[in-house]
C-alpha cells in the first residue's frame, strides 16, 4: 500500500470541513439541516390486552403482590417485519397470542343453521289461510312446543335450520289444506360452559351454544401465554372428550370445529409444550409452540416464513443440562430437531458476488453499474462513456460511504481533543484569562457547527499526471467525472472570491489580484491549491490548472488568539489527510 494511501486510513481526515467553515471554497462536505440532528422516526407503540379493549367496565382485578407474571402481563399484538413499532432481537410473543386481544364477545341472537335445539330456546310461529294464529312459545323442559289448536310438537334435538319443516309438518298433519306455516328460532336459550386449564380467568361463562370455542376462550381472558396451550384444547362432554383443538390449524389454514355448546361442557387448555423461537431474516418473529417433545426444524420454516434472503441459521438452546449452539444452512436446519427453549436467527451471510457503483457527473451511458466483487476503479473506468472534450478525465474522484463514516468519527474525537484543550488551560494572569474566554467563545461556535458537518466520504484516485489508482471498488461507491472548464476559482482571504479564466501564463499571484488581492489576513505565503480530484497542494510552486481552486489561508496572531494556532495546525493537517491518496 503507498504511504499516502496509509496516511489516508490512519490520519484524522476531516477537521478540514473546520476549515469550511472558516474559508467557504474549501467546504466540500454539507451541513445537516438545523432540528435534524439526532431525530428519529418512531412507529406506533404496541398495546397490550388492556390497551387494546379500552374500558370495558369489567372490574375483575387480578392483581396480586410481588412480580407480574407473563401471564398476568396478558398477550399482545405483534406487528409484522414491516412495521415501525415491530422490536428488535430475539421473539418475546407467543404465536396466537393475538387471538384473545379483542373484547369478550356478547352471545349472539341469531344462531347458526347447525344448532341444535334444547329447553329454553324461543320459537315463532305464525299461520294463515284457513285458519288464522301467531304465537311465540318456549321449548318446555320436555322438549316440546306447544301450540294451541295443534298441541305439542317435539323439537329437542331438532336443528335450527329444520325447525321450518317439522312444525309445518305437524300443522299440515291436522289442517291439510289451504294453510301456511313460517316458524323461525328466535333466539336460543344462554348454556353455561366450564372454561378451565390454563387460562387467564378460569370458570363458568355463559354464551350462546353456538358460540365458537373462541368466544369461550375470550370470555375467559385467552389462553395463559405464558403456561397455556395453543395447540393442545380439548372439549369434554360427560365423560368423554368430543373434540380435541390446534390453534395453530386455525391460524394458518381457518380449520375449526363446528361445535355446538352445551349446557355442562368444559373447555380444558391443557399445559405449553415446549417452545421454539424465531427471529432475524423472517415475516413471522414469534415464540412458537411445539405440538410434541421436539419440532423439526421443516415445521419451523413453515411456521416462522423466513425471508428470501435468509441464508443460514444460528440454533441456541440446551442439550443434556448444557449450552448447545450450531450454525447451519436454512436448508440443513429443515431436517434438524428443534427442542423447548432454543432459539433461531436467521441471518444473511452469503456475500453478495456483485457490487454496485453509481456513476456521476459528466458521463455517457448509464448511471449505475453492477461489477464484480474484485473490480478496480481503472478496470471500470473502461466502461464508463465520456466524451473527451467535456469530462475531465485526470480529475476523477470516489464517494465512498464508509469514508465518510471514518471521518464523522474522527471529526468529533479531534473536536473532543480541541475542547479539552479550549477549556482546560490554566491562565496565568486576568488578561491572559479574559483573551482566552474570547477565544474560548469563538473557537466554540465553530465547534458546534463542525459536529453538524456530514463529510462526502472523498477519495482521491488520481495523480497530477492523471494516471488512475487501482484501487478495488466497494458497494455502494460513487465514481465522479467532473465537467472540464477553463476556470480558476479563488476563495479564501481574498477581496472578492470569484471564478477566473485559466490562462497558461499566469502566476498565482496573477490570479489573487484578479480577485482583488489579499483581505486583511491573507498572506502570499499562506496559499493552498485544489486540485479537481481534490488533491490538496499546501505549498505550490506552480500555478493552477484548468478547474482548481485557489486557496487563501487566513493568518492568525497568536499574540491575539493563543489557540488559534494549535486550531490551525489541526485544520490544515486534517485536511491534508483527507483528500491526499496519492503523492
Amino acid at each position: 500500500m503507498p504511504a499516502s494511501a496509509r496516511r489516508f486510513r490512519t490520519l484524522p481526515a476531516c477537521l478540514a470541513l473546520i476549515l469550511g467553515l472558516l474559508l467557504p471554497g474549501l467546504a466540500a462536505a454539507q451541513l445537516q439541516p438545523p432540528g435534524m440532528a439526532g431525530a428519529a422516526i418512531r412507529g406506533p407503540a404496541v398495546g397490550n390486552l388492556p390497551a387494546l379493549l379500552g374500558a370495558t367496565g369489567d372490574n375483575i382485578n387480578t392483581a396480586r403482590a410481588g412480580t407480574a407474571t407473563a401471564a398476568e402481563g396478558g398477550p399482545v399484538a405483534v406487528g409484522p417485519i414491516g412495521d415501525p413499532a415491530r422490536a428488535a432481537g430475539p421473539a418475546t410473543v407467543v404465536f396466537g397470542a393475538a387471538l384473545f386481544t379483542r373484547a369478550p364477545p356478547s352471545a349472539t341472537e341469531t344462531p347458526n343453521p347447525n344448532y341444535v335445539i334444547r329447553a329454553g330456546d324461543r320459537i315463532s310461529v305464525t299461520i294463515w289461510g284457513f285458519i288464522e294464529a301467531s304465537a311465540v312459545g318456549v321449548v318446555d323442559p320436555e322438549g316440546n312446543l306447544f301450540l294451541p289448536q295443534i298441541g305439542p310438537i317435539r323439537l329437542a334435538g331438532t336443528r335450527s335450520g329444520d325447525v321450518q319443516r317439522v312444525v309445518e309438518a305437524e300443522v299440515r298433519r291436522i289442517y291439510s289444506q289451504q294453510v301456511q306455516v313460517y316458524a323461525v328460532l328466535l333466539n336460543a336459550g344462554q348454556v353455561g360452559v366450564f372454561v378451565t386449564g390454563y387460562v387467564r380467568l378460569p370458570g363458568r361463562h355463559l354464551g350462546a351454544g353456538s358460540d365458537s370455542i373462541l368466544d369461550y376462550l375470550t370470555r375467559a381472558g385467552g389462553v395463559d401465554p405464558g403456561r397455556g396451550s395453543y395447540r393442545d384444547i380439548a372439549i369434554n362432554r360427560g365423560n368423554r372428550t368430543v373434540a380435541r383443538i390446534d390453534l395453530y390449524r386455525f391460524l394458518q389454514t381457518g380449520q375449526l370445529p363446528n361445535i355446538t355448546m352445551q349446557e355442562g361442557d368444559t373447555i380444558v387448555v391443557a399445559p405449553q409444550g415446549a417452545m421454539v423461537g424465531a427471529d432475524g431474516a423472517v415475516r413471522n418473529n414469534f415464540l412458537f409452540e411445539v405440538s410434541g417433545r421436539a419440532m423439526p426444524g421443516s415445521e419451523l420454516l413453515r411456521l416462522a416464513s423466513p425471508l428470501p434472503a435468509a441464508t443460514n441459521a444460528v440454533i441456541r438452546g440446551t442439550r443434556g443440562g448444557q449450552p448447545f449452539a450450531r450454525y447451519a444452512t436454512v436448508r440443513e436446519l429443515g431436517s434438524l430437531q428443534l427442542l423447548d427453549q432454543d432459539t433461531i436467527t436467521f441471518i444473511t451471510d452469503s456475500p453478495a458476488p456483485t457490487v454496485r457503483v453509481s456513476v456521476e457527473g459528466s458521463r455517457i451511458g448509464p448511471s449505475v453499474l453492477i461489477a464484480d466483487r474484485d473490480i478496480s476503479l481503472c478496470t471500470l473506468l473502461d466502461h464508463v462513456a465520456v466524451d473527451p472534450a467535456l469530462a475531465n478525465t485526470s480529475g476523477v474522484f470516489l464517494l465512498r460511504p464508509s469514508v465518510a463514516q471514518q471521518q464523522v468519527r474522527v471529526i468529533n474525537e479531534a473536536l473532543d481533543r480541541l475542547e479539552r484543550q479550549l477549556f482546560m488551560t490554566v491562565s496565568s494572569t486576568t488578561g491572559v484569562a479574559e483573551i482566552r474566554a474570547v477565544e474560548a467563545n469563538l473557537v466554540s461556535t465553530y465547534i458546534q457547527r463542525a459536529r453538524r458537518t456530514r463529510p462526502e466520504g472523498r477519495l482521491v484516485v488520481m495523480d497530477r499526471a492523471g494516471r488512475c489508482a487501482d484501487v478495488r471498488l466497494e458497494d455502494g461507491d460513487v465514481v465522479v467525472v467532473p465537467e472540464r472548464v477553463q476556470t480558476v476559482l479563488v476563495s479564501g482571504e481574498v477581496m472578492v472570491p470569484q471564478a477566473v479564466v485559466w490562462r497558461p501564463d499566469m502566476r498565482i499571484n496573477d490570479y489573487v489580484r484578479a480577485a482583488g488581492g489579499f483581505a486583511e489576513r491573507g498572506v502570499e505565503s499562506q496559499v493552498m491549491i485544489r486540485k479537481a480530484s481534490g488533491e490538496l497542494i499546501p505549498e505550490p510552486t506552480e500555478g493552477p490548472a484548468p478547474g482548481d481552486e485557489l486557496i487563501a489561508l487566513p493568518r492568525l496572531d497568536p499574540k491575539n488568539f493563543q489557540i488559534a494556532r494549535d486550531l490551525l495546525n489541526l485544520i490544515f493537517q486534517t485536511a491534508l489527510s483527507a483528500r491526499v491518496f496519492m503523492n
